[in-house]
């Protein structure tokens, strides 16, 4: 049966990948060099890794079930779920171990919308989401780390412990919103009750919630991957998902 969607079709890879053809062949240059593509026992993939790469992507990128993708390659649905299962892990971010001098990182948490209700709670929208703490340089925007998914319901004073964001970061300078209490994250100004706060608390507070929008934009663009907004995967999936994605969103900054 013959695949509608294929990377070697140019015009395929930005709509269903996010990616530009330049970033995209970078992407699957990389997966390479990492031994992704390399020779295993048993039968050989039906796709070549461009395709592959290019139907997890899909998947992320349009959140249609196995049983409409897996047509739109040529596959078979047992076949899709392979794929996405073995390459989805090897699409993931890796986290940045070391930071440059003066380095400004922002955290904020985001609730991803999850059907298996193992790792999900019922969250602040009323729906069974994970809570996932994510980290982006100030400076460039990229996602440098991504926390371990952890249930909905958990505020993100926790989660950013408890998610190993922290330990990530380290002591680097991080900024966050007024959720983080008791952190040492850089947050806003809090107006204690009877008190107005003073005009450099107002403006310090206006230029912190400036920069910090930006983890907000990350959000929205990373959400286009619509498995973000319900996502159908068990087990590690999501946090794979999210890893991916954020990989995927970094290389989208190159254009």
């Amino acid at each position: 049966m013959a695949g509608v969607i294929t990377a070697s079709e140019p015009s395929w890879i930005a709509p269903f990948a996010g990616l530009s053809p330049r970033c995209f062949g970078k992407l699957v240059t990389a997966l390479r060099r990492e031994g992704v593509d390399k020779v295993r026992r048993g039968r050989p993939w039906g796709l070549s890794l461009e395709d592959r790469v290019l139907l997890v992507t899909t998947y992320w990128r349009t959140n249609l079930t196995l049983r409409q993708l897996a047509p739109l390659f040529g596959i078979s649905k047992s076949a899709a779920d392979r794929i996405i299962d073995h390459l989805g892990p090897s699409l993931a971010l890796r986290a940045r171990r070391r930071f440059r001098k003066g380095t400004v990182l922002i955290v904020d948490g985001t609730l991803v919308p999850t059907r298996d209700h193992t790792i999900a709670e019922q969250s602040k929208n009323y729906r069974y989401s994970t809570n996932h703490q994510v980290v982006i340089d100030a400076d460039t925007r990229r996602v440098v780390v991504v926390g371990e998914p952890l249930p909905g319901n958990r505020n993100d004073c926790k989660a950013w412990e408890e998610s190993g964001a922290r330990a990530a970061v380290g002591k680097t300078l991080t900024m966050a919103d007024g959720g983080y209490p008791g952190t040492g994250l850089l947050m806003p100004h809090r107006r204690t009750p009877g008190e107005e706060l003073s005009e450099w608390k107002q403006e310090h507070n206006r230029s912190h919630k400036q920069v910090r929008a930006r983890v907000e934009h990350v959000f929205a663009r990373m959400k286009t991957w619509k498995v973000l907004r319900d996502c159908r995967l068990k087990g590690d999936g999501v946090h794979h998902a999210m890893l991916g994605i954020a990989r995927l969103h970094n290389l989208s900054l190159v254009g």
